[in-house]
């Protein structure tokens, strides 16, 4: 009878054990955001072109000439 008490009261389940499903939600919530969190840093953060891959459109497109082409290819090179 005292074990009964416990989830119990005289006006029903105690106010306390609904909060259960609430944590744990919250808590899952928390480690999915955790988990996000650290994943992310694992990915590159530059997605656009190399420098090189730009100097050469640009050649090829003939904004610069052949020797300013040289000259940025050795030092992107160094």
């Amino acid at each position: 009878m005292e074990v009964a008490m416990w989830w119990w009261s005289d006006y029903g389940p105690a106010p306390w054990l609904h909060y259960g499903p609430i944590i744990m939600i919250v808590l899952m919530a928390g480690g999915g955001l955790m988990m996000y969190f650290m994943m992310r840093g694992h990915r590159s953060k530059w997605r656009g072109d190399s420098a090189l891959q730009i100097l050469k459109e640009r050649f090829a497109r003939g904004e610069i000439d052949k020797a300013e082409y040289e000259e940025r290819r050795r030092m992107l090179d160094a």
